[in-house]
């Protein structure tokens, strides 16, 4: 079925290996890239890790494994019929059926490549798994994975032309570097082409005009947060959520430096409750938009008192729902349409502006206690018909409620009352029981005493409904972690929350928490490495995945205002050295009016000083020169080539003229003047000696023969 043999030593041998090596690495980061996805099923990445390992043994021992034909042929129509079953039955996908078609099609190739043209198609298979990564997430770690690819990419094709031209003509190739100092030149050389191919990458999609945003159709929903915040989520369900350690969202407001915001964030209010699950009756309506081009979340004018705007940037969480901080005035964005309900939540209707980034405003004010407390008429009688009905409750439940409100004279005495009880009667844990009970607040109340956020707030909203005053149930998240590099607030699904809203006349809905302070969902250290990290997934986010025509706006924008201010500091200091100048010029010209003769000397002085210093190279090396010439014993050869160097100009000038390209020798032979030619000669050889042989003494004789020769025949 296969052949294992030992491939030979040699230049070809030794191209087609590194080639192969630089494949194998190529189509490893390119799968590596898609796992990190985390839309690979574990068998897919198992069998495909475990390939890729062999082949890299196998290379590693220099030996090679070979699919016969027939077998090739055979494993190929498999996964043909195999993609079709994937298809139908197993995925239930067209994209992630494609990519095991693509993978498993790789693995066959990688074990029967012979020729250019199946290492080539394994090159395009590589790219396409790193396609299918870009469209299975937008996270940065997506990044990484594309420079290595780029790294790796450039590397491989190297080394295929290489492995090319030594295919064609071995012998023709003058190469006398070992195979390590190839390899050492290829491993310096792809980085800096790969940083300048990302480079160049960057400035194109920075400045190429962008149609439209919304990559975010492309990647895998999270439905397993994302359905914790419809209009029907059953008990336990945000208490799932709370165990992720996910990122939901990050949330900047502005002039907040140091993260002095503790906020909920409203998602969906819910009021209609079953005994298990909460659910929103409340139709939507399509949201007005203000003169300004925002859509009017609150009708109400802000008191301007603790007026907050902020941008929000999504996780993709499979949800529609619009998560603000209360109570919500304006939300702006890339949005055709929001809709709102009459419960205060805002949801993304334009499905082709799915929902990822937003500005918002919201007015934190709230009624005092003593507003509270005096606050009395008749709530409206939606108001009365939704948030006051009651499922069939164990009778133990009202009886509670109003042994606990027993000393509360107004609805907010009694809410507070409620409040408090559950907060220091009752504990905090993800924990619950496997089967779900037949009563589920009932268990929580009398036999647990125990549970999550969402059953501290349903049970005060159905105590507080026993007591006639209306009450729902609202989930969002709560806090989140300041990144001070950021200066964003990093909400993840451990701080997914659900707390408590009573209607009081004259003044809207109030919130209260249950809920035992620091328990649900409290923030762990990250480390500064983790602040890093979420720093740079922001940018991306931000910057590349919702990169649209507002962004290129920002980027045009911030350079033309950074543009400006930097001309007009330069202007600014050209002025202001400008005037210092005068200054400086009045004054010098007052002095010289009263001390004339003084300024002459100083002038004078001046500019025999700055000629010195013009001409003080020149004259360190006349210096030089001259103390050579007169101390020749303390460097006979720099003496000599001195000295030599005066006598061919001084035979210059008799019409002598040694070219560069004759030797002292020749030179001498060259001169026709007998007598002449004699002295040249003597002093010929004794500068040999004294310029080769470092000698003393017959560098000393040289000014004396100079002076036989210039004294002429």
């Amino acid at each position: 079925m296969h052949e294992i043999v030992s491939q030979p030593v040699g230049l070809k041998s030794a191209m087609q290996r590194y080639f192969e090596i630089a494949l194998c690495a190529l189509l490893s980061i390119s799968f590596a890239t898609l796992a990190s996805t985390g839309n690979l099923d574990l068998p897919t990445i198992l069998l495909v890790s475990s390939a890729l390992l062999f082949r890299g043994y196998l290379l590693w021992q220099r030996r090679t494994f070979s699919l016969p034909a027939f077998w090739t042929t055979a494993l190929t129509l498999a996964c043909a019929v195999f993609y079709l079953a994937d298809y139908v039955f197993l995925s239930g996908s067209f994209l992630k059926a494609t990519v095991h078609l693509v993978l498993f099609v790789m693995l066959i190739r990688l074990f029967s490549a012979q020729r250019d043209r199946d290492y080539y198609f394994l090159a395009v298979l590589s790219f396409l798994m790193l396609l299918a990564a870009a469209a299975l997430t937008i996270r940065a770690a997506f990044l990484f994975g594309l420079a290595a690819f780029i790294v790796t990419g450039v590397v491989t094709v190297i080394l295929m032309e290489m492995k090319h031209a030594a295919n064609v003509s071995a012998s023709q190739l003058q190469i006398k570097a070992d195979s390590r100092n190839i390899a050492t030149t290829i491993l310096r050389t792809s980085p800096t082409i790969a940083v300048a191919i990302l480079l160049c990458g960057g400035v194109i999609f920075f400045l190429l005009p962008r149609d439209s945003a919304g990559y975010l159709s492309a990647y895998s929903p999270n439905d397993s947060i994302g359905t914790g915040f419809s209009e029907q989520v059953r008990l336990g369900r945000i208490g799932e959520i709370q165990q992720s350690d996910a990122v939901v969202m990050h949330a900047q407001i502005d002039g907040d430096r140091l993260g002095a915001h503790e906020l909920k964030w409203r998602g969906v209010a819910l009021n209609l409750f079953d005994g298990r699950t909460w659910s929103n009756p409340h139709m939507l309506h399509i949201l007005l938009r203000s003169p300004d081009g925002g859509f009017v979340v609150h009708a109400g004018v802000p008191s301007g008192r603790q007026v907050i705007h902020y941008r929000v940037l999504m996780e993709p969480i499979s949800s529609n729902v619009f998560f603000l901080a209360p109570t919500a005035h304006e939300v702006r964005g890339n949005f055709r349409m929001i809709a709102g309900d009459d419960a205060g939540a805002a949801f993304d209707v334009d499905v082709e502006h799915p929902l990822n980034a937003y500005n918002a405003t919201s007015d934190l004010s709230e009624p005092s206690a003593v507003d509270l407390r005096a606050a009395y008429g008749m709530a409206p009688a939606v108001v009365l018909l939704d948030d006051l009905q009651l499922p069939h409750l164990d009778p133990r439940i009202p009886q509670l409620a109003e042994e606990i409100t027993a000393d509360g004279k107004t609805n907010y005495d009694k809410a507070v009352a409620l409040e408090s009880y559950l907060k220091s009667h009752y504990g905090y844990t993800l924990q619950l029981s496997s089967t779900e009970p037949r009563d589920p607040l009932a268990e929580f109340l009398f036999e647990r005493k125990q549970g999550h956020c969402e059953y501290f707030a349903s049970s005060m909203a159905v105590m507080l409904r026993t007591l006639h005053i209306p009450a729902r149930v609202v989930n969002g998240f709560r806090g989140g972690e300041f990144n001070d590099l950021t200066e964003q607030y990093v909400i993840r699904a451990r701080d997914a929350h659900s707390w408590v809203e009573a209607y009081f006349p004259g003044y809207g809905w109030v919130a209260f928490d249950p809920t035992p302070a620091g328990l649900a969902g409290a923030p762990s250290g990250w480390g500064r490495a983790a602040l890093y990290l979420d720093a740079l997934s922001s940018f991306w986010r931000e910057w590349v995945i919702n990169y649209d025509p507002a962004h290129q706006f920002s980027l045009a924008e911030n350079a033309s205002r950074h543009g400006r201010q930097e001309f007009f500091r330069l202007q600014s200091w050209a002025q202001k050295r400008y005037a210092s100048l005068l200054v400086l010029a009045r004054h010098a010209q007052k002095s010289v009016s009263r001390s004339p003769q003084e300024w002459g000397v100083g002038a004078i002085a001046v500019f025999f000083i700055l000629l010195l210093a013009r001409y003080s190279f020149a004259l360190a090396k006349i210096f030089d020169r001259w103390r050579k010439m007169t101390q020749p014993a303390k460097a006979p050869s720099a003496a000599a080539a001195i000295w030599y160097d005066r006598m061919i100009r001084n035979m210059k000038k008799r019409g002598f003229q040694k070219t560069a390209a004759q030797t002292p020798q020749e030179f001498v032979k060259a001169i026709s003047n007998e007598t002449l030619r004699l002295r040249v000669a003597n002093f010929t050889e004794h500068y040999e000696s004294a310029r080769f042989g470092e000698s003393v003494e017959d560098v000393r004789r040289l000014p004396e023969l100079f002076a036989e020769i210039a004294r002429g025949a």
